[in-house]
């Protein structure tokens, strides 16, 4: 193996997003450093420095739309940055960063979420199938789901908050298993 190989003369640097995926061999021979996401703040701050290096036109809802797909991952972040300038002639608006970073929109998750909250249960189905219909798959919708519970202010009860979060990790847990029932 390489690492073993040249370990008395050089430093490998690996990056990844979970640590776990490594195999062992190559796990056991490193000093695994973690790192906390990113704050929406330390984000947007990168993004506003790249936008006006780059002179792109950033509207608001774009770069928060930016934020959210990005998770407090600074590398997506930027990466969805220059897909949607590349993809939109520069222009940096909500729509154009969901189209462009193929996530359901978090509005019709807020809406799904809204209606749930008032006991419209039809109305809130009709909004998740209005996401089936774009072509997203049932993982895709519960991850933008738990984004929007988790930073919703719709929900005052934290015991609510949790078993909301808990559903979504239920389906989710399901959906990857291959049991959709």
């Amino acid at each position: 193996m390489v690492m073993t190989e040249f370990s008395s003369t050089t430093r490998f640097a690996l990056a990844c997003n979970d640590s776990t995926k490594l195999i062992e061999p190559i796990q056991s021979r490193c000093a695994i450093i973690r790192f906390t996401k990113l704050t929406d703040i330390e984000v947007l701050k990168c993004l506003q420095r790249v936008t006006k290096a780059e002179g792109l036109e950033a509207h608001d809802d774009g770069m928060e739309a930016l934020i959210f797909t990005a998770e407090g991952d600074m590398r997506y972040a930027l990466n969805n940055l220059q897909a949607t300038s590349a993809g939109s002639d520069g222009v940096i608006t909500k729509d154009n960063v969901f189209k462009v970073c193929d996530v359901p929109h978090p509005e019709i998750a807020t809406n799904v979420l809204k209606f749930a909250l008032k006991g419209q249960f039809s109305a809130s189905c009709a909004e998740i199938n209005k996401v089936f219909d774009e072509g997203y798959n049932l993982v895709d919708i519960v991850n933008t789901m738990t984004r929007v519970i988790q930073n919703s202010t719709e929900i005052g009860n934290d015991q609510l908050r949790l078993n909301f979060l808990k559903e979504a990790s239920i389906i989710k847990m399901r959906t990857l298993k291959g049991n959709r029932s």
